[in-house]
């Protein structure tokens, strides 16, 4: 108990050093990076929604350097296969079939405008993030530790996009909203820029840190009033049962399912740690919960017309 408390003490001390070096490249994504570090050690994957040129892909191997992982990028493109993703068996030149790993064996893997392919090709990378492997030629290849994918859509252009499916969006943990920078953190950012400075970035965590903190938050005990709290919030997004709100029933058409109850806790025991408390509370659940529940509702056409979003049923639910 003892060590697993000093644990928790060090993944606090971690986060803040993760951050502070992050910022160093990062200017003024704080809440961005708070729910893409919580997404990780909690091993699931985040999607991160924002128009083009506000630094997602820099962002995601600015967090792969600091945490000394291995990082790979794949641009999603019409035309793009799944065998560009997963891999490929090739002909060697003793005549026997040799596995050529693909991109998606990285420990994080940026898929940068996801909606871009079709549905055949990101599904090759969605049963990767679920099973944590891929299969190809009947054989089974293990995927490294950790494995986290962050992928990228851009909420502007729809032409020529193939948007993800309701079930495909509930594989990731965290739906991360990126806004435009203040007048001042712009400022900063060409500043930075625009000049001869070079960031040098220190390495913080390596993967067998990573592993062990993805356990320890396992391990965080949960009292029963914030389990409750965590479940009795996902059932209030489902129509038509009877625990639904009354903006439930009016603006959406589909609730949020029982992965939603789970991402709630294991993301609110990780926002405890990195804030140094050994349990998570009610807040903690409410800090995330946004982020677990936006892609997971569907609004229906009600909702649309009165300009009701996400954010607001959620509050509303809060």
């Amino acid at each position: 108990m003892q060590s697993d408390v000093a644990a928790v003490d060090a993944l606090a001390k971690s986060y803040k050093e993760l951050s502070k070096e992050i910022g160093k490249v990062i200017v003024g994504q704080d809440e961005v990076v708070r729910a893409v570090i919580i997404s990780l050690f909690s091993n699931g994957h985040s999607l991160l929604v924002g128009v083009p040129g506000l630094a997602k892909t820099l962002l995601v191997s600015t967090i792969a350097e600091v945490l000394d992982l291995d990082f790979k990028r794949i641009q999603f493109t019409p035309d793009l296969m799944p065998s560009d993703i997963t891999g490929s068996e090739i002909l060697d030149e003793d005549r026997h079939f040799r596995f050529m790993r693909g991109p998606v064996f990285a420990n994080i893997v940026l898929a940068d405008e996801i909606n871009r392919t079709p549905p055949k090709t990101q599904a090759a990378l969605l049963e990767a993030m679920q099973e944590r492997s891929v299969t190809v030629g009947g054989q089974r290849h293990a995927l490294p530790a950790p494995f986290f994918v962050l992928a990228t859509q851009n909420p502007i252009e729809q032409e020529g996009t193939y948007p993800l499916p309701e079930a495909q969006l509930d594989r990731f943990m965290f739906n991360i909203p990126l806004t435009y920078p203040t007048y001042e953190q712009e400022l900063m950012v060409v500043k930075n820029t625009t000049s001869s400075h070079k960031v040098e970035l220190k390495h913080i965590l390596n993967s067998e840190q990573i592993l062990n903190y993805q356990q320890l938050i396992r391990k965080i005990p949960v009292s029963d009033n914030v389990l409750e709290y965590a479940v009795g919030l996902v059932t209030k997004t489902r129509p038509g049962t009877a625990g639904a709100t009354k903006e439930t029933n009016n603006y959406l058409s589909w609730g949020a399912g029982p992965r939603a109850s789970q991402y709630l806790v294991l993301g609110a025991k990780c926002h405890a740690a990195i804030h140094g408390k050994y349990a998570p509370d009610i807040e903690d659940v409410k800090a995330i919960a946004n982020l677990v529940l936006r892609h997971r509702i569907v609004r229906n056409y009600k909702a649309e017309a009165e300009g009701v979003t996400e954010e607001n049923i959620i509050d509303s639910m809060l």
